[in-house]
């Protein structure tokens, strides 16, 4: 697929962190409760740490219990791709930045109402900027 933001796996190894590396472009986590945002209640706007995409608003923002940021909705679906991850034995809908292509976490059926859903992200794919 095609993004507004290319880069070689080089380019992005230069403007990304070793962690943010594994997790955008490896399809990496972090660890659940061990990770900067998971219990997050400022207000604001979370960003795509590669390429700061807004992907996540703190009103949908809320607590899964699961250890890891988790919202309701994206800002707008049009943020967002979706890939069938099958790893680890079970089959998951993966997330990715629409105009970079970056792994975020996954999105599950068992979220709050409206929605029903719950984008379980990584903290280290995000960058959080607080409303002033």
């Amino acid at each position: 697929m095609i993004h507004e933001v290319e880069k070689t796996d080089e380019e992005w190894r230069k403007v990304l962190t070793r962690k943010q590396y594994h997790v955008l472009r490896e399809k990496g986590t972090e660890l659940a409760f061990a990770n900067e945002y998971w219990n997050n209640k400022k207000k604001g706007n979370y960003r795509c740490a590669g390429c700061g995409n807004i992907l996540f608003s703190s009103k949908d923002k809320y607590d899964s219990g699961t250890g890891w940021p988790s919202f309701s909705k994206p800002v707008s679906e049009e943020r967002m791709e979706y890939e069938i991850d099958k790893t680890l034995g079970m089959e998951r809908t993966e997330v990715h930045c629409s105009r970079c292509g970056g792994h975020l976490g996954h999105v599950f059926d068992d979220g709050p109402a409206p929605t029903g859903k719950r984008f379980c992200m990584n903290s280290t794919s995000l960058k959080f900027e607080e409303d002033e």
